[in-house]
């Protein structure tokens, strides 16, 4: 089963779609929630749900949450609208993402070689950013494209509606402490067809939410200083990125931002996070994450 939250997404949804009718392994049903999109975005999945009766549109019109929450809120919507109770996997799909016909064939296929694995996914890279540049944290799964053993899902209690964003990490944080195994899988490739947080604005300002969404999650403040000072002179623009970021974690520490996240997931994220930037933790250097 898959999910996809949608929101005047005409210009890319067509490829996303086309890229899952032509996967080896079919799902048994999609469903697209489209949030009030005032665009061809529901026309474009209606004419394609004639043709494959599998895709389903579900239009939501009456979300009252803001930022990312509205996603997760939709998403869940999703989630519940679907008709069969028997799938053993559930995927989110982001409505701008294009992969491999044999994408789901050999991501379902880690799942059944490893019974423990209850959360995996490719790695997103953005169209026109290099091809071969991945991810430290092989633990974390971009929400654009999370998919889950449905024990796993089950267990995790669904996602956490964080207005800021960095629910996916949240997901992941959850999947380990109920015991799972997290991947992110570097065989994988998923094309990523505009940039990921535009529509929080401009490159500084969409480093700034970053920040934002970072203290709102609960990540360390040790861990925010580490990994931003990390990027200075791997992220555009040099130093201002990683500036900009910090600073918008500091504004949030400062002003005390409400945080929804459970206090026991928080502990738990601190505590990975610590081990990761204590070269002795592991008797090597650290690891910092992309995510």
């Amino acid at each position: 089963m898959l999910v996809t939250p949608a929101y005047n997404e005409e210009a890319h949804i067509g490829k996303t779609i086309e890229s899952v009718i032509a996967q080896s392994k079919l799902p048994a049903e999609w469903i697209i929630v489209s949030d009030r999109s005032s665009d061809r975005t529901d026309e474009i999945v209606k004419g394609y749900a004639q043709k494959h009766p599998w895709i389903k549109l579900l239009r939501i019109e009456d979300n009252p949450e803001k930022g990312f929450a509205r996603v997760v809120k939709n998403t869940e919507s999703g989630i519940r609208s679907h008709s069969r109770q028997d799938h053993p996997y559930l995927g989110l799909l982001d409505a701008d993402v294009t992969f491999q016909p044999d994408y789901f064939e050999l991501l379902i296929a880690k799942f059944e070689k490893d019974k423990q694995l209850g959360l995996a996914g490719g790695v997103v890279i953005d169209i026109g950013t290099p091809r071969d540049v991945f991810p430290r944290n092989k633990q974390e799964v971009p929400g654009a494209v999370q998919f889950f053993r449905r024990s796993c899902f089950e267990a995790i209690g669904g996602l956490i509606p964080i207005p800021e964003g960095g629910w996916d990490g949240m997901t992941a944080a959850m999947a380990r402490m109920a015991g799972f195994e997290t991947r992110l899988c570097t065989d994988l490739i998923v094309d990523h067809h505009k940039p990921r947080n535009i529509s929080q604005g401009g490159s500084l300002k969409r480093k700034y939410q970053m920040g934002t969404r970072d203290y709102a999650a609960g990540y360390h403040p040790l861990f925010e200083i580490v990994k931003c000072c990390s990027r200075v002179l791997r992220e555009r623009p040099y130093f201002l990125a990683s500036i900009a970021w910090l600073w918008g974690y500091a504004v949030a520490a400062c002003r005390r931002n409400s945080r929804i996240v459970p206090a026991e997931v928080v502990n738990y994220i601190r505590q990975e996070q610590l081990k990761r930037i204590n070269p002795l933790s592991r008797g090597k250097a650290s690891v910092i994450s992309e995510q």
